[in-house]
């Protein structure tokens, strides 16, 4: 090999390794930036009915952070049936082909799989949630906390695997059988995903899922459900016709 090869190779494998420790540190800071759940640097960017959707940049991120707030028109009650379902997310998130629980000690810390389609030609991804729900009686909301957690299920060849996703809702009954949803999330999606073509999506698909939720929540199947609560206020688990049906 002559000197200029061996020097060009040593080169392109040097930007290599550079590029390889920079992902992985910025990896490491994504995932120990948590959404703030009160921030003044939000940006409206569309307001549509009772849905408003807000944006801010992700610190160490080219794909942005986003909260929608918005009234349902369903009481907290069906909401939170909805929520219960470890199938539902096919039922109302914008894109989700495939979805169900596993690993599940309770109802306040369980698991979950689901699966987003992308656009062609982009890999779809699936995702393995963490999902720990608890509530606040000193302001009678709900908590749902759901972290990517990577490596606790098999990776499949057909997805791309979702490591770093944060989602917190926030639920809170209002009257005229009306209830609150704050919806904070930031992703990283992986693979060759631009940043442009991400942030893009994120005002759309949550004003369509929360339009689905609302719809959904409708349905027979999440009526006449009931939040348990322990005596101290806690959340404990969701009683609804599905649950009976098992």
């Amino acid at each position: 090999m002559n000197r200029s090869l061996f020097i060009t190779r040593s080169k392109k494998l040097c930007t290599l390794v550079l590029l390889f420790i920079s992902t992985l540190l910025l990896s490491t800071s994504v995932i120990a930036e948590e959404i703030p759940l009160e921030a003044d640097n939000w940006e409206e960017q569309q307001k549509e009915g009772d849905i408003t959707i807000y944006t801010r940049p992700h610190p160490n991120s080219s794909f942005e952070a986003f909260k929608a707030v918005a009234i349902l028109d369903a009481p907290l009650n069906n909401i939170m049936a909805v929520m219960a379902n470890p199938y539902s997310c096919i039922e109302w998130v914008h894109g989700c082909t495939e979805s169900y629980g596993f690993d599940v000690k309770n109802f306040n810390d369980r698991y979950a799989y689901s699966v987003n389609d992308m656009p062609w030609p982009f890999k779809d991804r699936d995702y393995v949630i963490h999902i720990e729900t608890t509530s606040k009686p000193e302001n009678n909301t709900i908590l749902m906390h759901m972290n990517a957690s990577a490596d606790k299920k098999d990776v499949s060849d057909d997805y791309l695997r979702v490591s770093v996703a944060q989602t917190i809702y926030i639920l809170e009954a209002l009257d005229n059988n009306k209830t609150k949803m704050v919806w904070l999330q930031h992703i990283e999606p992986g693979g060759v995903l631009p940043g442009w073509l991400v942030n893009s999506l994120i005002v759309d698909i949550p004003i369509k899922s929360l339009q689905a939720l609302e719809q959904v929540a409708q349905e027979e199947k999440y009526q006449n459900a009931h939040i348990r609560f322990d005596k101290k206020g806690i959340i404990q688990g969701v009683d609804s016709k599905l649950t009976s049906e098992k």
